[in-house]
């Protein structure tokens, strides 16, 4: 399997899931396997401070102390709070900037708090009837090892989501280009035949002017060529900037619900407004482009309903937006399908391309700043599918 045929599956979705998901808990088990060892390590260190303080109130006057005033000393990273056998508070350290006892009412909170979740180190000096507690809480250190896998997931959750939408990105982007190619290659493709075509029926038309039914062939051919020559355009157009012009879309919408009629099935019945009857209704569009639009909604309608049934247009006008409606009561599609028929190469047709969809949704969204979806869709009921254009370019 070659690069281009890995990204084609999920296989690479569920393999950089799986990696920052191995990298996550690898490290989420070394914070706290750290995290626990500096816990020991800290309540070691508070132990040894306690048992300092116990030597130096044992001792008598004239021992050396270094030793034990040094390790008192070196405390200042683990906050600790000293109490008497009462619970009462002797003493504060490495609070910051908060002190005892011109903060008493944070340190009681605090010393509440610390009684409820640890046990304290205990020191006493039976001869002086003295018994005291040092409540700790843990360094700053441990608490940061302990935040720190809710912010790296946070990062792998944001690098995942990047790195995702990138590869997607590019993907859509190459499937993008491949078919841009081939529709700029297919109207290459259909020139130099439509050229010929148009020769020859000039040709019946120059050497056999009085033959009615050759003219009457020559005229058909003719306008097969016409669209021949209109498909080759809007292929060529595609990946081109768009020159939209203002106009009325009735007279259009009209005439392509008549080309539609003529090669339906009897048994389809179609449902449009009255088009004489409507106040114009004006957007910038690309004439050619729009119509191919227009009638792919047609023929899906159509091929979805098997030669019988309806098929209904609507055209209003909402505010700055002109709405238009194909709905039909052919095989409709499930909820999952609304937006992967968009997709370019899809076809729920057993012999589609799935272009026309993609094409429609690149000339509606890209070229004209409009949208196009579909609005609802049952199975075994019918589709509508909605197109919205801005009546301005601005």
């Amino acid at each position: 399997m070659n690069i281009n045929q890995f990204f084609q599956t999920a296989s690479w979705r569920f393999a950089l899931v799986l990696g920052c998901v191995l990298v996550l808990l690898g490290s989420v088990y070394f914070n706290i396997t750290i995290g626990q060892q500096l816990e020991t390590a800290e309540r070691q260190r508070m132990r040894t401070w306690a048992q300092a303080q116990e030597s130096i109130l044992k001792a008598a006057n004239n021992c050396d102390l270094s030793f034990q005033s040094q390790i008192i000393s070196e405390n200042e990273d683990i906050p600790m709070i000293l109490v008497d056998g009462d619970y009462r508070i002797i003493d504060v350290r490495n609070y910051g900037d908060r002190s005892w006892p011109k903060d008493r009412k944070y340190f009681e909170k605090e010393l509440k708090k610390l009684r409820e979740k640890s046990q304290p180190i205990i020191y006493e000096v039976p001869e002086l009837q003295l018994k005291n507690y040092v409540y700790f809480r843990q360094s700053k250190l441990i608490t940061y090892l302990e935040v720190s896998p809710y912010l790296q997931f946070a990062l792998l959750l944001a690098f995942i989501i990047m790195a995702y939408l990138s590869i997607k990105a590019l993907k859509d982007l190459q499937q993008e280009r491949i078919w841009l190619g081939m529709a700029k290659e297919t109207a290459h493709q259909l020139g130099t035949p439509t050229s010929s075509l148009v020769g020859w029926i000039e040709n019946i038309r120059l050497f056999y002017p009085e033959d009615e039914n050759l003219g009457m062939m020559a005229d058909e051919m003719a306008k097969d060529v016409e669209l021949l020559n209109q498909v080759a355009y809007r292929f060529s157009k595609l990946g081109a900037s768009a020159e939209l012009k203002e106009e009325d879309l009735l007279p259009r919408l009209e005439k392509l619900l008549a080309y539609s009629k003529e090669r339906a099935s009897r048994k389809v019945q179609f449902i449009a407004p009255n088009f004489e009857e409507l106040a114009p209704i004006l957007a910038p569009i690309n004439g050619l482009l729009f119509d191919w639009v227009i009638e792919n909604l047609f023929k899906n309608a159509l091929d979805a309903m098997d030669g019988h049934g309806e098929i209904a247009l609507r055209v209003y006008q909402v505010q700055q937006q002109v709405i238009i409606e194909i709905q039909d009561s052919g095989k409709g599609m499930p909820k999952k399908l609304h937006k992967k028929i968009f997709q370019a190469g899809f076809s729920t047709k057993q012999r589609g391309w799935g272009l026309g969809l993609s094409l429609s949704k690149r000339i509606v969204e890209q070229y004209h700043n409009g949208r196009i979806y579909v609005k609802e869709s049952v199975p075994g009921e019918g589709t509508i599918f909605r197109i919205q254009l801005p009546t301005s370019l601005g």
